[in-house]
Formats: C-alpha cells, structure tokens, sequence
C-alpha cells in the first residue's frame, strides 16, 4: 500500500471532486439565471408556474382516474373517483385562466406567510434562550410581509408570485455555486502547511 502525503492526498481528492462539481456549478447557473428572468419578468414568471401547476393537476387527475379503475373497494374507487374530478376540474380552470391561478396562488402564500408569521411569534414567546429573537424576527418578518401583500391584494397579485419564486431560485443558484466553488477553496486551502 503506497504512502501519500496531506499534499499529495488533497490534490488527488481535489482531482477527484472537480468532475462532480461541474455539474453543480452548471446547476447553480441556470436556477440563478432562471431566477433573474423571474424578477426581470415576474408577471409571466407568474403565468408559467400557473400553467404548470395546472398541467401538474390535469395529469394527477388522469392518473387518479386511473387508479380508480383498479381500486378494490367501492369506498375507494368513489374517493379516487372524487380526487380525480376535484382535480381534473381545478387543473382545466387554471389551464382556461391562468391570471386567476396567479391571484389563487397568492393568496395561498399570503395565508401561509400569515400563519407561519404568527406561529414563529408564538413560538418566540413561548421558548427561551438566544434563538428567540431570531424566530421572533423571521414571525415579525413573514406576519408583515404576508399583511403588506394582502393590503395590496389583487393589484400586487400579478408580481408577487413570480418576484418570489424568482428570488428562491437565484438563492438557491447561488447557494449551488458557493457549494461548488467552495469546495474547491476548501480543498487549496487544506493543501497548504500550518
């Protein structure tokens, strides 16, 4: 068995790793741009997921329809045969007006801003230590920008959505890119003796 030194070691590690985080970087690449034309072009950003999420409701129904043919039980099918109706139906709106998908899905962000605002605030209240004035930030945070939207609901409706998902995918790029560049900083710097 061949002897390595720390040196020798991490350039081969570091050798190793590079085709692995290639794909990564490309990753984080394309989310990060992804996430630009959301923000450049929120409104039809808002538009594609509407449509997306409709397409996504028309095949569950489909395959909640299929499902039903197999079910064993009466009670089953009938629940299949329901799940596959609501969905069907809620996808084909969504694909017939996608503007009103859009206010749909902001108002379930809203709500869920809302309730997830007011949950860290309890929480917050309720829990000691150095934490709490984090949580009790991120509740105040999600309560008011949650508010700040429903007082400017529906008009803001049709930027909100898009501008959102937009900034989650250039955060997530961006945090794919660090992963992958960081590792290869990690990896020289180890290389170098103390």
């Amino acid at each position: 068995m061949a002897e390595y030194t720390d040196e020798q070691y991490v350039s081969e590690e570091r050798t190793e790793s590079m085709p692995a985080r290639r794909p990564l970087a490309i990753a984080g690449i394309v989310l990060g741009a992804i996430g630009v034309l959301a923000i450049i072009a929120p409104f039809l950003a808002g538009i594609s997921i509407a449509y997306a999420i409709g397409a996504l409701l028309v095949v569950s129904g489909v395959v909640n329809a299929a499902h039903a043919v197999t079910a064993g039980s009466w009670r089953g099918r009938l629940w299949q045969v329901a799940l596959s109706a609501v969905s069907l139906i809620a996808g084909l709106l969504v694909l017939a007006n996608p503007v009103v998908g859009v206010a749909s899905l902001t108002l379930l962000l809203i709500a869920y801003l809302v309730v997830d605002g007011v949950a860290e605030l309890v929480v917050a209240a309720r829990m000691a230590g150095a934490g709490r004035g984090w949580i009790a930030a991120s509740g105040a945070l999600s309560l008011i920008l949650g508010l700040a939207l429903w007082a400017g609901f529906p008009a803001d409706a049709g930027w909100v959505l898009g501008v959102f998902v937009g900034a989650s995918l250039l955060a997530t790029g961006i945090s794919m890119l660090l992963v992958a560049y960081g590792g290869r900083t990690a990896g020289s710097t180890a290389a170098t003796p103390m």
